[in-house]
């Protein structure tokens, strides 16, 4: 028997006002109703609940039949036994491009929980350049999900939500589906701070109870109209609630002191009558300077048309939205509101040219192995506020707020970029790093002289095209340069840090840095290094943990067994009159050379080796003493741990940090735990020759401003 929740999709399905098979709909959630028979959320509901959902949030914005037949298989292919191979023969290969747009990467290995992260996301790119139907099945997708979180681990509700507000909620806004995105982002923020979410509910709650101000202003706005015999349909809305949220806390806000909550927004039919709408909105109220925005004339990127105008009434300011019906169904519906494949067109189409962004993405990432440097130029793609200006030709151009003139003459080609000697803004001659603003014209100056961008631009541009245009010219054009730099570069850090290449294989130390960025040797490396495609800060601590470690292997190796009756251990102790026994330094008061210890032998693992006033040793079996001694070197290291008492302060950590850098101390761990009288306990493990070594270390720490008590553990 069908599930009522299938059932009821298909009733939607024959009621809804676009022409969709049934049939083959129906018989597509049959097909994923039995693949998913066995498998239960997390609810306790059915799976098949879930595509289901799903398919009725894109019936709802008016997708095409191969696009809600994907949305209900869209999770066969991964968590059943169903193979692409039978979605492409019983439902098409379009269908089946589309599952697999979709479907997670979970069946391949990978390094870290990053890097599958990453290749989801360039997969999902990839698909959206495509077919941009993919990504309004994964949004559908992670809209059910996020409202149906309360039935995951708290765990799992924090990492969902902060991955929907990092990626999917500003997927949604650049592909203009408002709607969609305010929820996600709600969603989101209930979960992460509950309490701040429930205080603004419950602020929202009294603001629609007290409020009669907006019902006076909704009345005038709606007579004037009337009077002026303008057909026109006017609406109020109210800021969602991880706006108010965001507003209150990057500006520092109480709730009463947010003046937008409110906006009013008047449909019309005409985009003429938009403007004369305008002039009597301005005519009504106080218009404030400076804020009317225009995104009729230049749209947003993801396709928003609309007149704001921000105006007040008895000291009150509000905003008043002027759009047509037509821009107000794109303001609603976004990219879906412009489906080509509904209408069944086909080659070029404007909906190609508004996607453009995501194929510059792709290019800019293309690349980068790591994590933290893909997604933040991810991020920085997607969140970025932007600026409009146009070439003498009056072309616009969309960057990036902040851009610099370096910036627009990359967007407009990478020739221009390299060529590039001078710029014009309004016809004047600017510095490299003068920044655009909204309307400026701007002239770039070439020369076919040039030598080429300089290093020093890749600190001045913005936008993360121009960065990898750049580094890309860098890469082409001076090889051997960058080799040498690089070298340069990498052989200082790695005299800073005192590692010593003559006592170990270069490439044996490189050998991970190579795998991890794919490089093919040194030389390839240094090159990476002198373009500025790996970053030295970043690969620096695997180098130096890498260098400890191949050292202490080597002097394992190396060290000689002395002769006689007495074994020589790693740790540096010998044992009195036994034979080759395993001795290994007790981990509960970690000795150093220059302490006064005693052996105690272990069942099945040598032995111990303990400080004569460890309190273990005085509560032991006195026939399972035995005595040793000290027979190391002051060439050998030992790990120990001490711990600080001081006042607390910013730079503590780094002062502490400091010292032990300046005496080229090995650090394993620092960490710092506040204490209620304003001070902080700082506890440090670290390595040293013996007694007299920590000895001094600690003397150091103690001249430490602020610094009241250094004692060992």
């Amino acid at each position: 028997m069908m599930e009522d929740h299938v059932q009821s999709l298909i009733e939607l399905v024959e009621t809804n006002e676009n022409k969709h098979e049934a049939a083959r709909i129906r018989n597509a959630a049959v097909f994923a109703e039995h693949a998913h028979q066995n498998q239960k959320r997390k609810s306790g509901e059915a799976y098949i609940s879930h595509p289901v959902e799903v398919a009725k949030i894109l019936l709802s914005y008016g997708l095409d039949d191969e696009t809600i037949i994907a949305s209900l298989l869209h999770d066969t292919v991964e968590d059943t036994p169903v193979t692409l191979d039978q979605v492409r023969e019983l439902f098409g290969e379009e269908v089946a491009e589309l599952v697999d747009g979709v479907t997670k990467l979970g069946k391949i290995s990978y390094s870290s929980k990053e890097e599958q992260q990453i290749e989801n996301l360039r997969k999902m790119l990839l698909a959206m350049a495509k077919d941009i139907r993919v990504i309004m099945i994964k949004l559908a997708d992670r809209l059910h999900n996020m409202r149906t979180l309360e039935w995951q681990t708290p765990e799992k509700r924090r990492e969902k939500a902060l991955e929907t507000l990092e990626v999917y909620a500003p997927l949604a806004h650049r592909l203009g589906i408002q709607n969609l995105k305010s929820e996600l982002e709600d969603i989101s923020l209930k979960y992460l701070d509950p309490i701040g979410y429930n205080e603004i509910v419950a602020d929202l709650e009294l603001f629609h109870e007290n409020n009669e101000r907006f019902h006076r202003i909704r009345s005038m706005i709606t007579d004037k109209l009337k009077v002026e015999n303008i057909d026109a349909t006017v609406e109020s809305r109210i800021k969602h609630i991880y706006s108010i949220y965001r507003k209150m806390f990057t500006q520092n806000k109480d709730f009463n002191e947010i003046y937008d909550l409110y906006a009013f927004r008047i449909i019309v039919n005409k985009t003429t009558e938009c403007y004369n709408v305008l002039g009597l909105m301005h005519d009504l109220f106080t218009a404030i300077p400076g804020r009317l925005k225009d995104y009729i004339a230049t749209p947003k990127p993801n396709m928003y048309q609309s007149l704001h105008t921000t105006v007040s009434f008895e000291g009150y300011l509000f905003e008043i939205q002027i759009r047509t019906y037509e821009m107000h169904r794109i303001a609603e519906m976004g990219i879906a509101a412009h489906w080509k494949y509904k209408s069944g067109l086909s080659g070029q189409d404007p909906l190609d040219q508004r996607l453009e962004w995501v194929r510059r993405l792709l290019e800019v990432q293309d690349g980068l192995s790591d994590a933290d440097d893909f997604m933040k130029t991810f991020k920085i793609d997607l969140f970025a506020d932007q600026v409009f200006v146009s070439t003498p030709k009056g072309d616009i151009i969309t960057l990036h707020a902040d851009s610099t003139v370096i910036d627009f003459a990359y967007a407009i080609h990478s020739q221009v970029g390299n060529k590039m000697i001078g710029a014009k803004i309004n016809g004047r001659i600017v510095e490299l790093t003068s920044k655009m603003q909204n309307g400026d014209v701007v002239e770039i100056i070439t020369s076919e002289a040039s030598n080429g961008p300089s290093r020093d631009w890749l600190k001045i541009v913005r936008t993360n095209e121009a960065k990898a245009k750049i580094r890309q010219w860098f890469k082409k054009e001076k090889k051997e340069e960058n080799i040498q730099n690089g070298r340069e570069d990498l052989e200082r850090e790695l005299r800073r840090n005192l590692i010593n290449l003559n006592n170990i294989s270069r490439d044996e130390l490189l050998a991970p840095i190579y795998k991890r960025y794919a490089l093919s040797g040194f030389d390839d490396l240094c090159a990476a290094i002198g373009y500025g495609g790996v970053s030295l800060s970043k690969i620096l601590p695997k180098i130096k943990d890498d260098y400890s470690k191949i050292i202490k292997q080597q002097q394992a190796v190396q060290r000689p067994h002395p002769p006689g009756g007495i074994k020589k251990n790693p740790g540096g102790v010998e044992v009195d009159d036994i034979d080759n026994c395993l001795v290994r330094l007790a981990g509960c008061c970690v000795p150093v050379p220059g302490d006064e210890i005693v052996g105690f032998i272990t069942r099945g693992y040598g032995v111990s080796v303990h400080k004569a006033d460890c309190p273990n040793i005085k509560n032991s079996d006195p026939a399972r003493l035995v005595r040793v001694h000290w027979e190391g070197n002051d060439t050998e290291y030992f790990t120990t741990s001490l711990y600080l008492i001081a006042l607390n302060r910013i730079d503590l950590f780094a002062d502490i940090s400091a010292v032990l850098a300046n005496m080229h101390i090995m650090t394993h761990s620092l960490t710092m735990n506040p204490q209620s009288d304003g001070c902080v306990k700082v506890f440090l493990t670290i390595e040293v020759h013996g007694l007299s070594h920590l000895e001094v270390i600690a003397k150091k720490l103690r001249k430490i401003r602020d610094v009241l008590q250094v004692e060992r553990v």
